[in-house]
């Protein structure tokens, strides 16, 4: 089972916002810093602060008695320090764990909510063996045609990889989990029948879990005052304040993570327009059941909704989303 406290990226992250509060509280410049420790490197102090190396136990007890922090803060900055570089130690939680999947299940790790929509693809936590294997195999194709010579992991790993991570959504203190679906990643662009019936059936059950809010975006449904959601993107959340909200934006080749508060808050009021646009919770679930039972698993906007549901009705289900936002 992967594990609940927060991975090495995220302890980077925290370890970086703390040294330069207390630089800061110091009055100190960061060449001043260098200066004072005799670093040679200009760009140490930066990739420290900025969570961007594995940071060195010696290094951050020379930054916190420069800072004259206290004995408290010393330990638990210290013991962040450790956590932080024991890269080892945290993939040992994993069965299996590829390059590409690792910085997802380090922020996923130690979670309490997270907010995810993709506007082409069922996201990660939810896909099935066979949705994620028929997507891995189509990018690899675009990798091998490119004559890319990292050509990357092997499908299979990559599958075992990505249900490594979706442990997460079941385990006893699993955090909370909304995402907004597109009708598209069930189309048939999408794969075969079979493979698309299986992920339907798929996401029915894990939309009954209590921690689980799963929202349906229509094809045609307008969003805000006609936005239009460009990327993939997930909100990240932790139960200690002090670890920073983090947003991951996911291109099709390449991913971008921040902490930068602006950013974060365009993204946040992104997926309330998204959410608010969307089928309920409730009305998710019936579509997705119905979806079930069509005979080629084709979800292509057909169900009818009732005068009780009509569009301007059925987007919010109060009682479910006041437990999850």
């Amino acid at each position: 089972m992967p594990p609940t406290a927060p991975g090495p990226i995220l302890r980077r992250r925290r370890l970086g916002t703390e040294l330069r509060r207390l630089r800061e509280q110091a009055g100190l410049t960061g060449d001043q810093v260098i200066e004072r420790i005799g670093w040679a490197s200009a760009s140490k102090l930066s990739r420290l602060e900025n969570g961007r190396s594995r940071p060195d136990p010696d290094d951050v007890a020379a930054l916190l008695s420069l800072y004259r922090a206290g004995d408290g803060q010393r330990d638990e900055l210290l013991a962040i320090t450790h956590e932080a570089g024991d890269m080892r130690g945290w993939l040992r939680n994993f069965p299996v764990m590829t390059e590409q999947q690792r910085a997802f299940a380090e922020l996923e790790a130690g979670c309490s909510e997270i907010s995810e929509y993709n506007p082409v693809l069922v996201p990660g936590l939810l896909q099935t063996p066979g949705y994620a294997r028929h997507r891995i195999v189509s990018a690899a194709r675009v990798t091998e045609q490119a004559g890319d010579p990292e050509g990357g992991e092997k499908p299979e790993t990559e599958v075992r990889a990505r249900q490594a991570r979706q442990s997460l959504l079941t385990r006893p203190d699993a955090p909370r989990y909304t995402a907004v679906l597109e009708e598209a990643a069930l189309g048939r662009r999408a794969g075969p029948p079979e493979m698309l019936h299986e992920q339907l059936v798929h996401l029915c059950e894990l939309a009954m879990l209590p921690n689980v809010t799963l929202h349906l975006l229509l094809r045609d449904t307008r969003i805000g005052d006609g936005y239009l959601p460009p990327t993939a993107f997930s909100v990240y959340r932790f139960a200690d304040p002090l670890d920073p909200e983090t947003l991951a934006i996911e291109g099709g080749f390449t991913d971008v993570m921040s902490t930068e508060v602006n950013t974060l808050n365009r993204y946040k009021v992104v997926f309330e327009w998204l959410c608010s646009a969307a089928l309920s919770a409730s009305d998710t679930l019936s579509w997705l059941i119905e979806g079930t039972g069509r005979p080629d698993t084709a979800v292509e906007s057909t169900v009818t909704f009732g005068p009780a549901t009509a569009p301007a009705q059925r987007r919010r289900d109060p009682g479910r989303l006041t437990t999850d936002r």
